[in-house]
């Protein structure tokens, strides 16, 4: 269920840092870093402050698929935001409402509607059980 965005992370000799760009993602550079590992950091800040931002303000958008040439590098998402999109994406793929997720769970529209939210999301293992049966999707090895 990780979620990563596609990155290219080049150096400037011109600039002595690191510029992160996101093609297919978001145009343009996205921000930069004085050493590999700091871009990288800078980039996953980058990535989940602009999908939290296109979540909040319903912008449509989509993650490019895996890049594999030079100066490419799979940025993952954190934990909670990887969740409600994968959440988010399974209802959607069904055709299924926020509400028709809730009854089926038997819980309030609410208690679901924050599952889907990467800032409240934070399922218990028998919730996990139950979105399990509900997409039919494994999520949790035990």
């Amino acid at each position: 269920m990780k979620t990563t965005v596609p990155c290219k992370i080049t150096y400037s000799q011109e600039d002595k840092c690191w510029y992160v760009e996101a093609p297919g993602f978001y145009d343009g550079i996205m921000t930069d870093g004085d050493t590999l590992e700091r871009a990288k950091e800078m980039a996953s800040e980058a990535v989940c402050g602009l999908i939290e931002t296109y979540l909040e303000h319903n912008i449509p958008f989509s993650i490019p698929p895996v890049n594999d040439a030079p100066d490419y590098y799979a940025i993952p998402l954190e934990p909670g935001l990887s969740f409600a999109l994968w959440l988010r994406n399974q209802r959607k793929s069904r055709n299924m409402s926020l509400a028709d997720v809730a009854e089926k769970m038997g819980v309030k529209y609410q208690v679901y509607q924050k599952l889907e939210n990467p800032h409240t999301a934070n399922p218990t293992l028998k919730t996990l059980c139950k979105i399990e049966q509900i997409f039919d999707n494994e999520l949790v090895a035990l």
